[in-house]
């Protein structure tokens, strides 16, 4: 795999498979080299303001036209919002269990589960959070989304990602975001391959502005990374599907959706290894916000209010005097999606496992267990390394609305109330 470091968001980028396949001069000659077709991806309006504009010309062997008519099919557990039907969602403070591997052989698109979401594909705001388990390449099939980006967490098991601009390969501790529209075809690199995906409708996402941190710190530009060209010459037939309106679609054509042999532009795929992140901290008393912990953001219409918000709490050094170092207890305006990639969350000792989620919608009380809060209320408060973990969270300004699987599913835990029925009452004058 080839790929190219993305040193600043919204700057031009170019790979070419074949020495001057790539015009010089012009986006699209009267006759393109090598008798390529040019084409045209635009990730924005066209008259989107020029540093937010985001397009990226294609020289490919054969245009995207070139396919036959869509037909409607199924996916019953890959769905969009707002949904038609769907129960009232509780004030609960909700965690599952982990997707089991599959017993039967699904690919990516198959395995696609949907917990929660909100806002709509129409409306072009909010998010929608799948869970993925898979076995199985996608082989011949291709898949494009119309209503959104995704956002790729590996959990368990490599990925190979083909697209049109190149291949990306990633495991878990890495992120990938496919941004809207762009076709992309996934294989796991192991026997198995589970994760989340976060389905964003809304504005495109970008990193946080760093106010008075500084100049240095959280996700650095320079270690984003975009593949380079590699195209497929293949006349063979390949199934196109497509997300439209919240609906999967399907349709038939004679040639390899990947046969992209030169690109430049700035609307690309990319991904980001969280290991990389550079956590800012306390060193004299209480526990941060975690918002200095996003490593990227979709804005809203609403400054300082996010669409929203991709945060980690990777490992780090814990440094802090007479203070409750754990996350505290609190209820937000915004709602949270919890996952654990590897390792154990600080604020949880039990139950939520690596694989597992949670969720804690608008106002809804949560912070650390009883055990959690029992050990740091009493420990020496030296320097601590937390070490060998790592989790994150979608927040979003919108509540969540669960799916019909994420009420019923036995991975359900339906005792998570209980982590906090031991904490005791310390009141005492």
């Amino acid at each position: 795999m080839s790929i190219q470091y993305l040193t600043g968001f919204g700057n031009e980028f170019e790979s070419e498979a074949i020495n001057g396949a790539l015009p010089k001069n012009q986006n699209a000659p009267q006759k393109v080299p090598f008798g390529l077709y040019a084409e045209q991806l635009s990730g924005t309006s066209f008259t989107t303001p020029r540093k937010k504009n985001l397009r990226t010309w294609f020289y490919r062997i054969m245009p995207c036209v070139n396919h036959k008519h869509f037909k409607p099919c199924t996916q019953p557990f890959f769905l969009s919002y707002p949904l038609k039907k769907h129960p009232p969602t509780p004030p609960h403070r909700f965690r599952w269990n982990p997707l089991p591997k599959p017993v039967s052989k699904l690919n990516f698109l198959e395995s696609l589960t949907t917990v929660a979401g909100n806002g709509g594909v129409s409306s072009q705001t909010g998010v929608a959070i799948h869970i993925y388990s898979c076995n199985q390449s996608m082989k011949k099939q291709a898949f494009y989304n119309a209503d959104g980006a995704f956002l790729i967490v590996p959990q368990s098991g490599a990925l190979s990602i083909q697209t049109e601009f190149g291949f990306l390969e990633m495991e878990p501790g890495e992120v990938c975001v496919l941004q809207r529209g762009m076709k992309f075809s996934v294989s796991p690199l192991e026997n198995y391959a589970r994760g989340y995906v976060c389905e964003n409708y809304g504005a495109h996402f970008e990193l946080p502005e760093l106010g008075t941190i500084g100049a240095n710190g959280l996700a650095y530009p320079r270690h984003f990374q975009i593949p380079t060209t590699h195209y497929e010459a293949s006349a063979s037939s390949f199934k196109l599907f497509c997300k439209f309106q919240g609906h999967l679609w399907k349709a038939e054509q004679n040639h390899s959706p990947f046969d992209v042999v030169a690109w430049h532009g700035n609307y690309v795929p990319y991904k980001y290894d969280l290991r990389k992140f550079q956590t800012v901290n306390t060193v004299s008393f209480d526990h941060c916000d975690p918002s200095i912990f996003t490593v990227l953001t979709s804005p809203s219409d609403t400054p300082g209010v996010a669409n929203l918000d991709f945060v980690i709490f990777p490992e780090r050094w814990s440094l802090a005097e007479n203070t409750f170092r754990p996350p505290y207890y609190h209820r937000n305006m915004m709602s949270e999606f919890m996952g654990l990639i590897y390792g154990q969350y600080d604020a949880k000792q039990k139950g939520f496992v690596p694989g597992g989620f949670s969720i804690h919608n608008c106002m809804s009380a949560h912070g650390p267990d009883s055990e959690t809060h029992n050990k740091a209320s009493s420990q020496k408060l030296k320097p601590q390394y937390l070490g060998n973990t790592l989790a994150f969270m979608f927040e979003t300004r919108f509540v969540f609305q669960l799916t019909p699987w994420a009420l019923s599913t036995k991975l359900l835990q339906k005792d998570y109330e209980q982590c906090w029925s031991k904490l005791p009452a310390l009141f005492h004058k």
